[in-house]
Order: C-alpha cells, then sequence, then structure tokens
C-alpha cells in the first residue's frame, strides 16, 4: 500500500455533510491508505449515512464531546475498530459550536452560560477529545490536527465563536507542549470560509465571503473544502514529523494581508 497515510488510522470528528472539510479528510485520508473512524453527534443516521459516501464506508462512534460518559469510553469503541492490537496515528478535531445569542453582533450581551458553551465545545474540547483518545495515541506516537478560523483578528458577528478560537489556539499550543515528550504532535489547520453546514449557523456569513473575494491574493473557492482538508493530511502524514504548536493557514493568504 502506498500513500501519504499507508497504513495509519485515524480519527475524524465533525463529520455532517460531503461539503465539510472534514468529509474530505476522511476521504483524502483513506485514499492515501489510513484506516478511518468517525465521530458523529446527535444524528448518527445522518453521519452513517454521509459515511456511505466515502470510497470505503468508515464506521461511526457516537461523541458528544460534553458527555463525560461518552469521552470516558471513546478509547474503547474507536478500539473495537482496530482490532487486538488497537492504535491509532492520528486525530481530527472538527468541533464547534456556539449558542446563537453569543454570534451576530450580540457580543457585549452574551451571558457567560452561552460564553461558556462556545469555549467548552470549540476549545476545550481539543484537549477532552485528545486526552480520552491517549491510550491509543501514545502507542506509536500520533499527530492531533485541529480546524480553526483565523482568531488574529475580529470578525464581523463572530462574537464570542472568535474568542472560542482563539482559546482553541492556546490549547493546541498547551498540548504540544505537554504531548511531546510522548511524540504526539498537535497542530492546526486556519481554514478560509466555506460554504458548509456549520457555515450556515453563523450570522454575517456573507460578509466573511465577502472579504475572500476582495482580499486573498489566491483565489478562495468557497465552495471547495479541499484545499484545507489536504492541509490537514497534510500535518497529520510523517512529513512534519518534528512540527507541533503550528498553525498553517490554508486561507489563500487573506491572513496576512495589510490595509
Amino acid at each position: 500500500m502506498s500513500g501519504l497515510l499507508a497504513g495509519k488510522r485515524i480519527l475524524v470528528t465533525g463529520v455532517l455533510t460531503d461539503s465539510s472539510i472534514a468529509f474530505h479528510v476522511a476521504r483524502l485520508a483513506q485514499e492515501e491508505g489510513a484506516e478511518v473512524v468517525l465521530t458523529g453527534f446527535g444524528r448518527l443516521s445522518l453521519v452513517q449515512r454521509i459515511a456511505k459516501r466515502l470510497p470505503k464506508e468508515a464506521p461511526v462512534v457516537e461523541l458528544d464531546v460534553q458527555n463525560k460518559a461518552h469521552l470516558e469510553g471513546l478509547a474503547e469503541q474507536v478500539a473495537e475498530h482496530f482490532g487486538p492490537d488497537a492504535s491509532l496515528d492520528g486525530v481530527v478535531h472538527s468541533i464547534a459550536f456556539a449558542p446563537q445569542d453569543a454570534l451576530g453582533g450580540n457580543f457585549l450581551h452574551t451571558e457567560w452560560e452561552s460564553v461558556a458553551t462556545a469555549v467548552e465545545v470549540s476549545a476545550y474540547s481539543l484537549k477532552s477529545l485528545t486526552t480520552a483518545l491517549l491510550p491509543l495515541l501514545e502507542k506509536r506516537g500520533g499527530s492531533v490536527v485541529g480546524l480553526d478560523f483565523d482568531a488574529q483578528s475580529a470578525w464581523p458577528k463572530y462574537d464570542w465563536m472568535g474568542v472560542a478560537k482563539a482559546a482553541l489556539e492556546s490549547t493546541s499550543r498547551y498540548l504540544a507542549r505537554d504531548l511531546g515528550h510522548k511524540d504526539i504532535r498537535c497542530n492546526l489547520v486556519s481554514a478560509g470560509p466555506i460554504k458548509s453546514m456549520a457555515a450556515k449557523s453563523i450570522p454575517g456569513f456573507e460578509e466573511l465571503a465577502d472579504v475572500w473575494d476582495d482580499r486573498a491574493p489566491i483565489r478562495w473557492d468557497l465552495t471547495d473544502p479541499e484545499p484545507a482538508a489536504r492541509g490537514v493530511v497534510a500535518l497529520l502524514s510523517d512529513w512534519f514529523p518534528k512540527t507541533t504548536g503550528e498553525i498553517v493557514h490554508v486561507d489563500g493568504g487573506v491572513h496576512m494581508m495589510g490595509a
């Protein structure tokens, strides 16, 4: 078997539709030789249906990152799909959520309960997911890759999700620090906006899209998740063996443009 991920075992979260970056990560990972397991939250039947659209149907494990029992049993459930010598080479964190009152220009009036939900689901879950899977990851070392949206700027109507993404970036750095001695890397791909199901829940998404139309030095296609997915797959591979705590921008160059 050949390919960037030949022989590797990868867990991918956040596959909701075949337009999501996570779906294309799972597809490319399989095409590059990996075995893939997906996680699903809520409507598992939907994730299972989408899993059938991959080159090889992937098993789906239920995971609510706010559910302690789900996290405590995750490694065992994943191991069931990989056999008696189960290990894990890569984890893809594609999980984010903020209540509606934490978005849309309501920044000054959002209550802590909504902020706490946004931070727990979108940032703290990178830590809880990774530590839940440590029994499998630490056997051979591995790569944890999260999906990010540039937290260097205050974006229109992104509000507390922007704060949560800043927390995600910091969480990734601390995980990189504390897991490096186990040969586990933790990096993020900061992707440009994609018209996915998640995007539909962000008020003012079209304003973000207009920014990319105007400012991206390399033309950005809002309907093409593959460039970001390729960035994730590259970081999952052995081609970045000493890269950790990094944020790789796959955004057409918008992040570095001045006025």
